[in-house]
C-alpha cells in the first residue's frame, strides 16, 4: 500500500453550495479502539448526510493485534503508524504523530482534515467539521480546566515553556470550559477537531512536542506530575493553534460538537440535553453506550434502533 496514493473526494452538494473537501483520520492501537472506530465510522456514513460518504483513514499503531483490513471499504484507507520511541512511548505522543503524517499525506485539494477520536459518535451531519474558506481551524473548548490556566493570570512556567518552544509570545486568546464554566487561557478539547492541513499547524505541533518530550529537565521538574504529562499534547496543540491562527479565522464550535456524554452526570443542569439526538457529535470515553445500559439520558429512533441493532459490536469497557 503506497501511502502516497491519492484519494478521491466525491463532489456533494449542500445548500446548493459545493461541501469542501473533507478527510477524517484516527488511530486504533487496541482491540476496543477498533471496536470503537468501526462504530464511530458507521455512525458517520448513517448519520453524517452531506458529509457520509468523505473519506476516512485509520492509522494503525498495532497492526500484530489490531489489524483494521476488515474495516476497508471504497472510503476507507488502512495506514500503518510507525511512530519513533519517543512519540510512541509518551502519552498520546501517536496521535500528535498520527495528525501530522495525516496533513503531509492529505491530497493537495484536502480543504479540512478532521482528527476525531475512536470513542467518539456521529449523531447528526457534522458539518462545521468541513472548514469554509473563512477559517484555518475548528475547535472546542476543553471541558474542564485540568491544567488550563485562568485568562487574568500570566502564563506559569508550564505554558510558558510550551509557548517558548512554539514561538509563541502571547495567547490573547480566551474559552471557557464547558463543564466546569472557567474562563482560561486558550485551551481546546481534543476529542475531534479540524484544520486547513495546507497551513502545517500539525507539523509545527509535532515539532513542539518532540522538543518538549526530549527535554528531560523539562520533565522531571515543570511536567513531572501525572495530570501535566496527560495534557502535555493538548497544551501543545493550544499553545500553537493559538498562536499560528488569526482569532478570526479560528471556529469555535457550539456545544452540540464533541459533546461530553462520558462526563454528563457533571455537566451544568442548563447544558444537558435530554436527548442524545439533540446533539451533533458525542464523546462516550469510558461509558456503554448501550441503550440497554444508559437510564440518564433519551435516545430516540432513529438512533436508539441503529444502536440496537449493532449491539453485539458495541464497545465494552
Amino acid at each position: 500500500m503506497r501511502l502516497n496514493e491519492r484519494i478521491g473526494f466525491s463532489k456533494i452538494e449542500m445548500n446548493q453550495t459545493q461541501t469542501n473537501r473533507t478527510l477524517f483520520i484516527t488511530r486504533v492501537g487496541t482491540l476496543v479502539g477498533k471496536s470503537c472506530a468501526r462504530l464511530l465510522i458507521e455512525s458517520l456514513r448513517s448519520f453524517g448526510g452531506a458529509m457520509q460518504n468523505c473519506p476516512f483513514w485509520i492509522f494503525e499503531a498495532s497492526p500484530e493485534k489490531t489489524a483494521c483490513q476488515d474495516l476497508i471499504d471504497l472510503n476507507i484507507k488502512v495506514l500503518p503508524l510507525n511512530a519513533p520511541a519517543p512519540q510512541r512511548d509518551f502519552l498520546f505522543g501517536e496521535k500528535v504523530y498520527a495528525c501530522a503524517q495525516a496533513e503531509l499525506l492529505a491530497p493537495p485539494d484536502t480543504q479540512s482534515l478532521v482528527w476525531i477520536d475512536p470513542i467518539c459518535l456521529i449523531v447528526q451531519p457534522p458539518l462545521l467539521y468541513g472548514l469554509t474558506s473563512d477559517y484555518d481551524a475548528a475547535f472546542r473548548p476543553v471541558h474542564i480546566r485540568n491544567v488550563g490556566l485562568p485568562a487574568n493570570q500570566p502564563l506559569d512556567t508550564f505554558w510558558q515553556k510550551i509557548s517558548d518552544i512554539a514561538g509563541v509570545k502571547d495567547i490573547p486568546m480566551a474559552v471557557e470550559s464547558f463543564v466546569d464554566g472557567q474562563r482560561l487561557h486558550a485551551y481546546f478539547n481534543s476529542h475531534a477537531f479540524a484544520v486547513n492541513p495546507q497551513k502545517g499547524l500539525m507539523k509545527r505541533w509535532l515539532a513542539c512536542f518532540e522538543s518538549l518530550i526530549n527535554d528531560q529537565e523539562f520533565l522531571s521538574t515543570i511536567c513531572q506530575d501525572e495530570n501535566h504529562q496527560i495534557f502535555l499534547f493538548q497544551a501543545a496543540l493550544s499553545v500553537v493553534a493559538a498562536g499560528s491562527i488569526d482569532e478570526k479565522r479560528l471556529l469555535i464550535l457550539p456545544p452540540v460538537y464533541n459533546y461530553p456524554y462520558n462526563l454528563y452526570q457533571s455537566i451544568p443542569a442548563k447544558h444537558r440535553v435530554k436527548a442524545l439526538n439533540d446533539l451533533v457529535s458525542l464523546v462516550y470515553e469510558d461509558r456503554m453506550i448501550n441503550p440497554r445500559k444508559i437510564d440518564d439520558v433519551e435516545i430516540r429512533d432513529p438512533l436508539y434502533s441503529w444502536l440496537m441493532q449493532r449491539e453485539n459490536i458495541l464497545p465494552v469497557f
